[in-house]
């Protein structure tokens, strides 16, 4: 939201309070309190009336401050709070003299993170990394706004440095870096081709080392180098705000501590990253025709691993009853059956609206467990469902019941959840049980929802084994995964968008995303589809999805069926490694899908790539978003080597190449250790067993690491590769697997013997 007009003007009705100065700043416990005139006090009369701003400075977190800025403080706390985790750093150290004050937390060495309030020559606080500023609230930066006809507003605006970009802010479609546009976190369900998203996240990572997480549920409007093109300015309505300024100076290190603040995400099982299979929206199936697409994939030896049932397994009008259409499903127990028997797990829809006709609809309304009106009837609509009603998961008995309609589903044989919606939340005429604020419940809810059946589904099938398939989320929602990308079309750049929105949301510490494999609207032509399809086979989490139309690769074209088989068997193939990367993302919460930037912070080439992306740590993936084939891609300094050729380029430049449907870019980082499986037929096996581990152009005197996990993600064991000129020996620490083997990537293969853990490769 603006509130200037200009470097000089106000907009019309605004009127600014600025802090002047550090009047008072005095030490409560661990933290520093600060009283900021808005006007320069020059004698006692200038301290009667206009505003006083507070400002507390605190530290929940190493190299974390937390500032609290508010107006009034005898407002009502209506709720919801984000669910942070972090309470109080240990080690903070606070100084105060006539120049200043300063609280740092973190190691009082240099990479500790200080906040210093200067107390003479007007108000300034600056954010230090040892002695480099990395942000400033300096003149005209935080402000409490009245607005004539409307609420007022606080405000900050931290400074962005020369060549500073900003990332994140949720899954986001506009361009990659955020600079020079207006973001408003409020979900909405306005596709991928928009300003517009699903995911709001209040957070915002930058190339200078640092991220801000403003904590707030509400509507937080962003002003990202747009309205002072040297600040990043937020404001929310209200008497208060605060926000939490996370150093790194690493980015992964920044998401490490966002992780530990806001909660990291839970562990998928290893099933869900094989490939899904869904019956799409719109269209007309029953068993018949689902059975017919599942012998469809074992006939032309294209694994599948998930079949998912979109909208139509309940009856139309009745969404969501969570009973079977017994018109075309009148055996639902049998049917999961049969599928569990060939090898599939079941996904279904659902999502958290019951529509008049509902079954349920009449018991909710009974019972108190749907939104409600002033008056204390239901609030309804007719946006999507007819005379639908929206549950209040505040009320614990609506969630508990929620809950239980999803236990009874698993125990029929359900496995996974897909959760759509969640964003169409009223904010106006609108009553929760616990008395929540509306406003800020729209983005929140998402939060409810999924945690809700997330938990259940836990519950059911225990810890490890719960997955979710979920459109909407706010901050902490990465918690519950999977997050998929929403309603994208069938075209090339709705596919770049889509990936625009995944890296934004995964610079928001999601740690694993998918899309819709070929668009969800429209159907897509065979070469976007097959594209599109070595993509999302090189996703987290792959699924074939859409709307009016089935997604089965042969109705495409043969070569469709080609692309699909092979990237799913490579997949499948490289779960060993995958399965690491989701282990680092849950326990330490660097996402599995990473922007450049991520992993290259030293490279200023890296800073706007937002057409490739690097799969855990080691593999670089650069989707073709051309009919031709033609593709550009950067690739960091030195020797990177294409996994399916064997060719090895030198990095520290652009590419320029043509990649037939078999085949992309897609390159092993130097001095890296992959580990390969022995299966490409499913997801989930034994990790270990026959693990062929490849070491990529690995420099003299280096080593390299790979890490085994098991289901759980418990360590197996760890291998070392270390190279003496033309001697490279692996090497295996912990549990040593049964069978096992390494070579270098295109040269001398050498097997293991079986109990011994040291392997000796000798270059060519």
């Amino acid at each position: 939201m603006k509130f200037t007009d200009g470097a000089w003007l106000l907009q019309p009705g605004v009127q600014a309070h600025y802090p002047a100065e550090a009047h008072t700043v005095t030490r409560e416990g661990d933290a520093l309190v600060i009283h900021a005139p808005t006007r320069p006090i020059r004698h006692r009369g200038d301290t009667l009336q206009g505003p006083l701003l507070t400002i507390r400075l605190s530290s929940p977190l190493e190299n974390v401050v937390r500032v609290r800025i508010e107006h009034f403080s005898g407002g009502l706390n209506r709720g919801p709070q984000l669910p942070l985790l972090a309470e109080q750093a240990t080690g903070v150290r606070l100084t105060s003299n006539d120049q200043s004050a300063t609280l740092t937390s973190g190691a009082l060495t240099s990479g500790a993170l200080t906040a210093r309030v200067e107390r003479q020559g007007g108000w300034a606080l600056s954010f230090l990394d040892g002695e480099r500023v990395v942000t400033r609230s300096g003149w005209r930066g935080a402000a409490y706004m009245q607005c004539a006809g409307g609420p007022s507003h606080m405000v900050e605006g931290l400074s962005l440095a020369v060549g500073e970009n900003v990332y994140g802010l949720g899954e986001r479609f506009t361009s990659f870096v955020k600079n020079g546009q207006t973001v408003e976190i409020a979900n909405k369900d306005g596709g991928t081709g928009s300003e517009q998203a699903y995911k709001n996240v209040p957070f915002y990572l930058t190339n200078r080392g640092y991220g801000v997480l403003v904590n707030e549920c509400g509507h937080v409007s962003f002003e990202v180098a747009s309205e002072k093109v040297s600040r990043v300015q937020f404001s929310v309505p209200g008497e208060s705000l605060e926000y939490f300024v996370i150093l790194g100076p690493d980015p992964k290190d920044v998401l490490r501590r966002l992780a530990a603040l806001t909660g990291r995400p839970a562990l998928p099982p290893p099933w869900s990253f094989g490939l899904w299979l869904s019956t799409s929206f719109t269209t007309d199936y029953d068993e018949a025709t689902a059975t017919s697409f599942i012998d469809g994939m074992k006939q032309r030896d294209l694994p599948l691993h998930v079949f998912h049932f979109d909208c139509f397994w309940m009856r139309e009008f009745d969404w969501c009853s969570f009973e079977w259409d017994p018109r075309v499903f009148p055996d639902p127990a049998g049917l999961l059956q049969r599928l569990h028997a060939r090898g599939l797990r079941v996904s279904v829809w659902i999502n958290s609206y019951v529509a008049q006709r509902s079954p349920l609809f009449a018991e909710g309304a009974a019972k108190g467990f749907f939104l409600k009106r002033a008056d204390g009837s239901v609030w309804q609509t007719d946006l999507w469902q007819p005379g639908m009603a929206i549950v209040d998961f505040t009320n614990p008995a609506a969630a508990e019941w929620f809950a239980g309609h999803i236990t009874r589903l698993l125990r029929l044989g359900v496995d996974a959840i897909k959760t759509d919606f969640g964003e169409r939340i009223p904010t106006e005429g609108v009553v929760y049980h616990d008395g929540s604020d509306p406003v800020k419940m729209h983005n929140f809810y998402p939060i409810l929802y999924n945690e809700c059946v997330f938990r259940a589904v836990e519950a059911a099938r225990g810890r490890g084994e719960a997955v979710l398939f979920a459109r909407s989320s706010y901050a902490t929602g990465q918690r519950f995964p999977v997050h998929w990308g929403g309603d994208c079309w069938s075209t090339m750049e709705s596919m770049a968008e889509s990936l625009r929105g995944g890296l934004s949301l995964s610079l928001c510490g999601f740690g694993f995303w998918s899309h819709d494999i070929g668009g969800f609207e429209g159907t897509a032509p065979a070469y976007i589809y097959k594209r599109w399809a070595a993509f999302g086979l090189l996703s987290s989490h792959s699924r074939l999805h859409g709307s009016g139309s089935y997604r089965v690769p042969w109705a495409y074209d043969d070569e469709a069926c080609d692309v699909v088989r092979f990237f799913t068997k490579l997949k499948c193939r490289l779960m060993p490694y995958l399965w690491s990367a989701a282990v680092e993302a849950h326990r330490e919460g660097v996402p599995t899908l990473r922007a450049m930037l991520l992993e290259f912070p030293g490279d200023p080439a890296c800073d706007t790539l937002d057409r490739q992306y690097l799969l855990g740590s080691s593999l670089l993936v650069a989707p073709v978003f051309t009919e031709d084939g033609s593709v550009d891609y950067y690739l960091p300094a030195g020797r990177w080597t294409h996994v399916l050729t064997g060719e090895v380029l030198e990095g520290g430049r652009w590419h320029r190449a043509r990649h037939g449907f078999l085949s992309l870019p897609l390159f092993a980082r130097p001095d890296s250790l992959i580990a390969f499986g022995a299966r490409d037929d499913r997801p989930d096996y034994d990790f270990a067993d026959r693990v062929n581990l490849r070491v990529y152009e690995l420099t003299d005197g280096a080593t390299a690491k790979c890490d085994l996990h098991d289901a759980r993600g418990e360590l197996l064991a760890s291998a070392i590769a270390r190279r003496s000129g033309p001697r490279i020996e692996v090497k295996w620490q912990g549990a040593l697997p049964p069978r096992w083997s390494a070579q270098v990537a295109n040269g001398p293969a050498t097997a293991a013997v079986a109990g011994s853990d040291t392997v000796i490769l000798t270059l060519a």
